[in-house]
């Protein structure tokens, strides 16, 4: 097993800072065109684009995402979780360069369907990667801190073209295109002294190495219940899921509900990019120049605190996502945005100045209710509710929805405000309002369950898990007959691993 640090907590912590630094790159590639598009040496380099052309050259980037998940879809089970992130890096590193050299127009967009292909085999894999390999208590907050660096992300980007902006020429917008390959370099580095997924090595018959895995990550000897448990847990469901193994498979509606399942984590990322999110976050600087008459420096100022509103937000989750639960955070998220999105179109509707202000006050609450609920819930959500031999094509699928979406709303969102304005932000306010009773109603509650334990929510009946609940009652048993042999120890010893797993369950 390919390891570079000590086995237990070192590794997790490793684990879980090459995602986060994924996820930042994510974030930090989604912001960095918004603060650019109203500096004076681009609009002149790329002949001042139209709100049509605008919106080509922002959203050819997700299309370019759009297709590194369909590609993920193909090839993401045969290459593994760490291959396919090493491919991912090594197209934004390709994609980043073209970006930042680029004299035409044609050699922009290039440079940014390569670097969307890169992201979205980057976003269809690390929340996967991750939620495979952490307990059951923490995936939610695990999976929710990597949204938060989306949002840490976005506002270093807003921020860095800002400042910038004061260089003047070239550089100030070519170096912060730039500063995407850093965050590549440092995730590929990462990756060297990362094991694979323990999930997907049972999937290609390599036992051994999984339990190996599971060993190093959790710092556990191979005997202990945990390991023991979990391995029987993923032997059992390689074995169950067998019949997904078909592209075709994943949309019948078998025994464990695929289909089913497959469809509810396309449309939780089709919820989370229909409220509106990147019209706030391309847009933003746009909307308070042309619909609240502010200048163009104020504009990026306000827009900048406004994205750092998407950071306090998310600390929420990332912080008790686990407690705060999944559907009841999406029901209250849906709601309130929908709450935002109509107010701020009343509010733009006078067409008077103190009015319009008035409005970015809800922006800013916006930020906040999305970085809190359905911004992170999504991400955590698809990978966990798919069965193992579904999961790396299913959450290609289910992140193609992210960036499918993405494109549809960057976009139209220049044509809206351009044609629309104010009355833009009700389309917004009757998705959102929509979104909650489809949540309430299809949206079965996932946290603190196992992966292998969520295929029981979606079949008919337990007797495919008979077997699973004998062995769960057994290892509890023993687990008890090991807390009372261990008592004595852990008096004098402190605390082991395993009696804490113990004390969890």
């Amino acid at each position: 097993m390919r390891n570079w640090y000590r086995h237990g907590r070192p590794l997790r912590v490793a684990i879980s800072t090459c995602c986060l630094a994924a996820f930042l790159f994510f974030g930090f590639d989604q912001g960095v065109f918004s603060g650019i598009l109203q500096n004076e040496d681009w609009l002149n380099q790329f002949h001042h684009p139209d709100d049509t052309q605008t919106g080509i050259l922002v959203s050819c980037y997700c299309l370019g995402a759009l297709g590194g998940c369909v590609l993920n879809f193909f090839i993401g089970d045969y290459f593994g979780r760490r291959r396919m992130m090493w491919i991912a890096m090594g197209l934004v590193l390709v994609g980043a360069s073209l970006q930042t050299s680029a004299y035409s127009v044609p050699h922009l967009v290039i440079g940014r369907v390569i670097t969307g292909f890169g992201t979205g085999i980057d976003s269809s894999t690390v929340p996967m990667y991750q939620s495979e390999l952490c307990r059951k208590e923490k995936r939610g907050r695990l999976v929710s801190m990597e949204v938060l660096f989306i949002g840490i992300g976005i506002s270093f980007a807003y921020w860095l073209d800002f400042g910038m902006s004061y260089a003047g020429g070239a550089i100030a917008w070519r170096l912060p295109i730039a500063v995407q390959l850093i965050f590549a370099v440092v995730v590929i580095i990462l990756l060297f002294g990362l094991p694979e997924s323990p999930r997907w090595l049972f999937k290609r018959g390599r036992e051994e190495e999984a339990i190996e895995v599971l060993c190093a990550v959790f710092d556990l000897p191979r005997d202990d219940p945990y390991i023991v448990s979990e391995v029987r847990a993923i032997k059992q469901a390689v074995s169950i899921e067998s019949s997904t193994r078909s592209h075709r498979a994943l949309f019948k509606n078998d025994r464990l509900k695929t289909r089913r399942r497959v469809l509810l984590a396309y449309f939780v990322l089709f919820m989370n990019q229909m409220v509106g999110i990147n019209l706030v976050v391309y847009y933003m600087p746009t909307v308070l120049v042309t619909n609240v008459d502010l200048s163009a420096r104020v504009s990026q100022i306000i827009a900048g605190f406004i994205q750092l509103m998407f950071i306090v937000g998310s600390l929420g989750p990332a912080l008790a996502l686990d407690r705060m639960g999944r559907k009841k955070t999406m029901l209250y998220g849906c709601f309130g945005l929908g709450i935002c999105m109509m107010m701020a179109s009343i509010l733009l509707s006078f067409g008077k100045k103190k009015t319009s202000s008035a409005a970015v006050a809800f922006f800013f609450v916006y930020m906040i209710i999305f970085g809190g609920s359905i911004n992170c819930v999504p991400w955590v959500y698809g990978p966990e509710i798919l069965p193992l031999e579904a999961r790396s094509r299913g959450t290609a699928i289910s992140v193609s929805s992210h960036w499918m979406w993405n494109f549809f709303v960057v976009m139209m969102t220049p044509v809206l405000l351009n044609r629309l304005r104010w009355k833009t932000f009700l389309i917004f306010m009757a998705l959102s309002f929509s979104f909650v009773p489809i949540i309430y109603f299809f949206y079965p509650e996932t946290s603190n369950i196992s992966l292998e334990d969520i295929d029981r929510i979606f079949m008919k009946d337990d007797d495919a898990f008979s077997d699973r609940s004998s062995t769960i009652a057994g290892d509890d048993e023993e687990r008890q007959q090991q807390r009372e042999g261990k008592a004595s120890v852990e008096q004098t010893d402190g605390e082991k691993p395993g009696a804490r797993y113990t004390e969890q369950v």
